[in-house]
Formats: C-alpha cells, structure tokens, sequence
C-alpha cells in the first residue's frame, strides 16, 4: 500500500471514530462518562486536522471549493 492510500484511509477511519465518538456522547446520560468520551473525542479531531493537513501538504487530499458568500447565506436560510 502507498503512502496515499495509507493517509487516506486513516482519515477515513479517524472520521468515522468521530461519528461514533458524537454519537456515544449524545445518547450517554452519566455525565462523567459524557466527559471522558468528548475528551477522546477532542482527541480524535486533533489527529484527524494534523492527517488532513499531512494529506493537503503532500497533495493527497484536495479539500471542496470555498463557498461563496451566497451559498454560505441560502444554507443559513435552509437551516433556520
């Protein structure tokens, strides 16, 4: 497996563990519990910035378009 591919597929992985890790967190009711996992889920997202700006650097990752002002103001609208 290339360097790419490896890079790739642990953003992949490292998103998913984000979804579990914000889900976990909103279906738990013991408030210690809640805590430690939105800890490891911080965690999570500071690997999963530091592998998406590895991938950026190196060219394997090319992140959507910036939104213009529009879009970002119809999606404000859709929303509310």
């Amino acid at each position: 497996m290339h360097e790419k591919e490896m890079v790739n597929d642990a953003l992949s992985a490292v998103k998913s563990e984000m979804t579990f890790y914000s889900n976990a967190i909103a279906e738990c009711s013991n408030q210690k519990l809640r805590s430690t996992i939105q800890q490891i889920r911080n965690s999570c997202e500071t690997s999963q910035y530091e592998l998406f700006q590895l991938a950026s650097s190196k060219g394997y990752y090319k992140p959507a378009a910036q939104a213009s002002d529009t879009e970002i103001q119809q999606v404000k609208s859709q929303a509310q």
